[in-house]
């Protein structure tokens, strides 16, 4: 299964901003498809964290890669709808990289309309899975498409959740945000907002590199 540029931004971008938070010490994954975002997080962190992925091929793939890396030990996967998943963990930190295209046209597909289309599990759904499972003292955060920040922004606010965070992602210097980044708490303060854009005269520029130096071999 494809890894997307985005999504690894994303996990190091995250990792960035909780690495050294002190009292993270379990969080939870919400489809989390082959398990990239939790291993990047693994990576920058001594939590244990629970992913959880609906689609059986994904759900696999996420555990053998589980299996197959350094941090083990600290990663668990389970192949459930989080619409119906029940535990009575709660978890410091809640973060998803979820269903992108609600309302757009689908796939035929039926796979990868789970993996894109937000017919599984819908924004406001999302929100109130996250607030379900996270502590009133944790953090929830996601990649979504630019354009639904606003209504994202609302559902958690909503829910009491208030939004710290935010990175707004370009393509080029050429290109309006197409991704945005968000990290919420229960603190109400002024969000900190800044924008990353991935490449700059045609090279990636100084802050993707920054940020993803650690996992790309490449840098």
């Amino acid at each position: 299964m494809k890894v997307c540029t985005d999504a690894c931004l994303y996990g190091a971008w995250l990792a960035s901003q909780i690495q050294d938070q002190k009292g993270i010490s379990n969080c939870l994954d919400i489809g989390t498809g082959t398990g990239l975002l939790s291993l990047i997080l693994a990576q920058k962190t001594a939590a244990k964290i629970d992913g959880i992925e609906l689609e059986p091929a994904a759900a696999q793939q996420a555990k053998e890669n589980f299996a197959a890396s350094p941090f083990a030990n600290r990663l668990t996967l389970v192949q459930s709808d989080i619409n119906q998943w029940q535990t009575e963990q709660r978890y410091q930190l809640v973060f998803s990289n979820p269903p992108f295209y609600e309302h757009d046209l689908a796939s035929p597909d039926a796979n990868r309309n789970l993996a894109l289309h937000s017919s599984a599990l819908t924004l406001e759904a999302l929100f109130q899975a996250m607030h379900r499972l996270v502590e009133s003292s944790g953090q929830i955060s996601m990649i979504l498409p630019y354009h639904r920040r606003e209504a994202a922004i609302n559902y958690a606010l909503a829910l009491g959740w208030h939004l710290n965070e935010e990175a707004s992602i370009y393509q080029t210097e050429k290109h309006k945000a197409f991704r945005s980044f968000l990290l919420f708490s229960q603190t109400a303060k002024t969000p900190f907002a800044h924008e990353i854009i991935i490449k700059q005269n045609g090279v990636y520029s100084e802050a993707f590199t920054a940020l993803l130096k650690d996992y790309y071999l490449a840098f």
